[in-house]
């Protein structure tokens, strides 16, 4: 049995996280957005969380709504069509746009315009203008992945 075949379960959990973040929690998660089951989602102030649609939240990404040592609890809004990546780290306060991806690894200090690529500690505008589908998936991401799978099959 190959391991896409239990992709059922795993969305059944995630389905099932939302609903507990959403009605026990009070997040604002779209229904369309997906998260990796280990994405850590701000449990002090919850009701700041809020996530697009088609967005995805990548394996122990950290979505923060509150700083005590700043004694602040503020709004963290990611838009839609966004993608969040591994071990990135979302600071309290800050409004990611529509159609942004985040890299692995990056600590998102300040607001992220749309339609952008940001990277690095501190995350920084790495590429603008990018267009992305759902779960901000680069547009053209399936052509090129077929082209590759095509040349490798000719070897």
């Amino acid at each position: 049995m190959r391991l896409s075949h239990l992709s059922w379960l795993r969305n059944a959990l995630v389905a099932a996280a939302r609903v507990i973040y959403r009605r026990v929690f009070g997040m604002d998660l779209h229904p369309t957005c997906q998260f990796s089951l280990s994405a850590r989602f701000d449990k002090t102030n919850p009701r700041g969380v809020h996530v697009g649609a088609w967005s995805y939240v990548a394996f122990d990404a950290a979505i923060l709504t509150h700083d005590l040592t700043r004694g602040v609890r503020l709004h963290t809004r990611i838009g839609s069509c966004c993608f969040i990546g591994a071990r990135s780290i979302i600071l309290p306060g800050v409004q990611i746009g529509d159609h942004v991806i985040v890299g692995a690894g990056s600590v998102v200090l300040r607001d992220v315009p749309p339609r952008c690529m940001v990277a690095g500690n501190p995350a920084r505008v790495i590429r603008e203008n990018i267009e992305t589908g759902r779960f901000g998936r680069l547009a053209g991401a399936d052509e090129v992945q077929r082209r590759h799978t095509a040349e490798h099959a000719l070897d």
